[in-house]
């Protein structure tokens, strides 16, 4: 039942067609704040491949095919959907869940799932062609039914908020993105509630070395803040952690649980009506709470070594 959904959606996606200007990803994470011209269709299919966690091996592919809309000059309309490949054999039992998900000891996870589905919108405010720099203001909306980890079964709603800023410099020739991206997840898996505010700050700085060809560099920071509640004890797992907690009357964030940096080398590529993105980030800093697995000053529970990062767009 979900091969046919994912194949049927992924179908529907690329058969959609219509006129388009560009809308391009420069980087990996980071985004400009342009949007979609009225009526005009972009198709984009991405896959982040993050690869290794301090023991054994572990790559996990995350796809998606997506949609973009122009509902006006100024407000864009996005849906995709997310397909998880694990792959991953660690040996270090304190590499949750990763080391329990492989079956302990000497166990191999390797499986390509339906991961879920999110939908966006991107409202422009100011643009970096026409004023002093460029805002944007997005909306999102996920859900999941894989943990992006180790491809457990989950029940997962996201809400996140987005703020996009562009400068541009010398013609355009030089392009500057700042995206601060603020999230609000419910998560539940056997025995186990999670409320968690996550942040995640990117930025990318390009440059066009020639017409077509664009050299940046990106970097990336993202942290959980959250205590995870036991459902069947009722308690806390840890109650002199700080959960977080977003409800209509009770807003607060938790402690933060972990945090990961990663920089790198980014390159872009346009013609008329498709582009190609491709970059690579490496982890250089991360840490987290005493329940975090932090070795050499590096996050290794909730991050990686590596982020490789292919993208590719199509306009109609």
């Amino acid at each position: 039942m979900r091969a046919n959904r994912l194949a049927q959606a992924v179908l529907a996606a690329g058969l959609v067609a219509g006129p388009a200007m560009a809308e391009e990803n420069l980087w990996v994470y980071t985004k400009g704040t342009d949007t979609r011209p009225k009526g005009s269709f972009e198709f984009k299919l991405s896959d982040t491949i993050r690869v290794g966690k301090h023991s054994g091996d572990y790559e996990f592919h995350d796809i998606r095919p997506e949609i973009e809309y122009g509902v006006t000059d100024k407000l864009t309309i996005g849906a995709e959907i997310l397909i998880f490949h694990h792959d991953y054999s660690v040996n270090d039992p304190d590499l949750q869940p990763v080391f329990d998900t492989q079956g302990g000891e000497g166990g191999r996870f390797k499986d390509t799932q339906y991961g879920g589905f999110e939908v966006a919108l991107k409202y422009n405010i100011y643009s970096p062609y026409k004023d002093w720099a460029g805002l944007s203001l997005g909306l999102g909306y996920e859900r999941r039914e894989q943990y992006r980890l180790d491809g457990a079964d989950i029940s997962q709603n996201s809400y996140s908020g987005t703020v996009f800023f562009q400068k541009n410099w010398i013609d355009d020739k030089l392009t500057l993105a700042v995206n601060v991206k603020t999230e609000f997840e419910r998560r539940k898996s056997p025995g186990v509630l999670e409320e968690e505010i996550s942040f995640d700050i990117s930025a990318g700085l390009a440059y066009r070395v020639a017409p077509k060809h664009f050299i940046g560099i990106e970097y990336r920071r993202q942290q959980d803040h959250l205590s995870p509640f036991n459902t069947e004890t009722g308690e806390y797992d840890d109650p002199s952690l700080q959960p977080s907690e977003f409800d209509l009357t009770n807003f607060r964030v938790g402690t933060r649980h972990q945090y990961g940096e990663y920089i790198g080398p980014t390159y872009h590529f346009a013609e008329k009506n498709w582009w190609l993105t491709a970059g690579i980030l490496f982890q250089v800093q991360g840490g987290g709470s005493e329940h975090a697995f932090v070795e050499s000053s590096k996050n290794w529970d909730e991050h990686e070594q590596y982020h490789v990062g292919l993208i590719y767009g199509y306009e109609y």
